[in-house]
């Protein structure tokens, strides 16, 4: 197989091919694809640690769109991200390299950077949205009779949320925390006719996607927000909404989910006002 020229053209034959690939790939696939900011500073280890498989897979992962190996699937995303240095796995390393080069490590520097990061991800959520899926998105909520949100981690905050301000158009919105138990008992009460809202990203919350399981079994419509077509939890959903979060110091920000989130709730606002007004 002829390997791929750029970043783009490998992401885009990993989509293609995702279908067809064994588990231990696609686990692969979506690791890469939801870090790929971090992927220069990875080894094949980290990696294969990230996806629980053993490092010859990532090597054959490569392998199988063409290229020698970890070094050059690597070297594609470095090359990506060239002239915006300074990703790192963690925050104390960001921060090491920053004091090493010499650069300001003010506060206000350091907000700068956030703000630019998010304003990085408002930018690709501006250019990747799907308009169609977001108008099928508001329908389904319109439609539903009980709304139950769930978002585990750092999407906890985008879930509560939209369940204040769906709560505030009085919709039957339901948090699901998991307080007092596993937050997929907090779906149990889910049926045909009702909705699950899911926000997660990589690495994945194991009781979002135990809640999107119920969800389905309960024969519910779900909604998802997450970070890449190939999550697992796009395999529940009836209809996905992407965000593409970007990375500073060692964070990943919340500003486009948080973005998209906002602007579900004012399409909502005003379908549900149109409707009452008719």
């Amino acid at each position: 197989m002829k390997p791929p020229e750029n970043l783009s053209a490998f992401l885009e034959a990993v989509r293609e091919q995702f279908p067809d690939l064994p588990k231990q790939l696609q686990r692969i696939a979506v690791y890469l694809e939801s870090h790929q900011s971090d992927v220069p500073f990875l080894r094949t280890q980290d990696v294969a640690e990230g996806c629980s498989v053993q490092p010859s897979a990532v090597v054959r992962f490569a392998q199988r769109f063409g290229l020698s190996g970890y070094s050059e699937l690597q070297a594609m995303f470095r090359d990506a991200v060239r002239g915006n240095d300074g990703y790192s796995t963690s925050y104390a390393e960001r921060i090491q390299r920053e004091l090493a080069s010499g650069a300001p490590s003010s506060a206000a520097m350091q907000a700068r950077s956030v703000i630019h990061a998010g304003k990085d991800g408002l930018d690709a959520l501006n250019a990747e949205f799907d308009e169609q899926a977001f108008e099928q998105a508001v329908n389904l909520l319109v439609e539903s009779r009980d709304i139950y949100v769930v978002g585990m981690g750092r999407s906890f905050p985008v879930a509560s949320y939209l369940v204040y301000a769906m709560r505030n158009l009085r919709m039957r919105t339901h948090l699901v925390s998991g307080l007092g138990g596993n937050p997929a008992q907090g779906v149990r009460a889910l049926a045909k006719g009702d909705a699950l809202l899911a926000i997660t990203a990589a690495p994945y919350a194991t009781e979002t996607n135990q809640c999107l399981e119920q969800a389905r079994n309960g024969g519910g419509n779900i909604l998802l927000i997450t970070d890449t077509p190939l999550a697992p939890a796009c395999a529940h959903a009836d209809i996905s909404l992407f965000t593409r979060e970007q990375t500073a110091f060692g964070f990943r920000t919340l500003t486009s989910t948080i973005c998209l989130a906002q602007a579900l709730f004012i399409a909502l606002a005003y379908r549900l006002e149109r409707t009452t007004a008719g």
